[in-house]
């Protein structure tokens, strides 16, 4: 087995909520410098930033996984992964077509703006990103099989935006074997939570949306490939 250090929940300046110091190559560079091994990029609702972040990677030692942080019809947040970039981008084209057609106002939300490799600003999507989608999170894990990719609630332990806040649950029907957990030293503080603990695997990232607040060199996984499939693997 192999040790992974890991960050799979980080935000690139895409996200409207996301720093403008979040470029590819200062996400990329932070993460290096913090000694990760394994990082996934998953802006709100779309994954229009991973074809430069993953071309900035080539050649560093590195891994990076394309993937999205979506938000359900409930407004449940599922961060998603997926093994390679076309499937990520297909599943970024359904998911912003089934976005509410609002647009963004950058003066109260922030800017969308999408990077090539060397962080010139190519474009920018017109849809409010932030908002949530019409996919329902009992049709979620299915939907990502179908493109290859896995998936898993995000910050459960957080009182907006995420399954327990919005839910009350984890449904079974969904089949998540994974969750995320924001604070574990307070979730599961003098046994709280043990059910969820014990029943599931967790996953602590940190949802960067400044280059300050992504993951030191803390959290650990025991893989067998430092890649989608060894992190695949590892799920079941």
């Amino acid at each position: 087995m192999i040790q992974a250090y890991y960050d799979l929940h980080l935000h690139s300046c895409l996200s409207p909520c996301g720093d403008e110091d979040m470029t590819v190559n200062n996400l990329l560079h932070m993460a290096q410098l913090k000694e990760l091994d394994l990082i996934a990029l998953t802006d709100h609702n779309t994954c229009q930033n991973c074809p430069a972040l993953l071309q900035a990677a080539k050649g560093s030692r590195l891994t990076v996984l394309p993937g999205m942080e979506l938000t359900c019809a409930e407004e449940v947040h599922v961060v998603c992964l997926f093994p390679v970039l076309d499937a990520a981008m297909a599943f970024s084209d359904y998911v912003y077509a089934h976005l509410p057609p609002i647009p963004n106002a950058p003066e109260i939300f922030g800017e969308q703006h999408i990077l090539d490799s060397k962080d010139h600003v190519i474009g920018e999507l017109e849809k409010l990103l932030v908002n949530a989608t019409d996919i329902p999170i009992f049709d979620l894990p299915e939907l990502l099989h179908g493109y290859g990719g896995i998936c898993f609630p995000a910050h459960i332990d957080r009182n907006s935006y995420s399954i327990l806040s919005n839910l009350g649950m984890i449904p079974p029907e969904c089949g998540f074997r994974v969750l995320e957990v924001a604070q574990p030293e307070h979730f599961f503080a003098a046994g709280n939570h043990s059910g969820l603990q014990n029943g599931y695997t967790i996953f602590v990232d940190s949802d960067a949306h400044d280059l300050a607040t992504i993951s030191e060199r803390e959290h650990m996984l025991a893989l067998t490939s430092i890649n989608f499939e060894g992190l695949a693997e590892y799920f079941q």
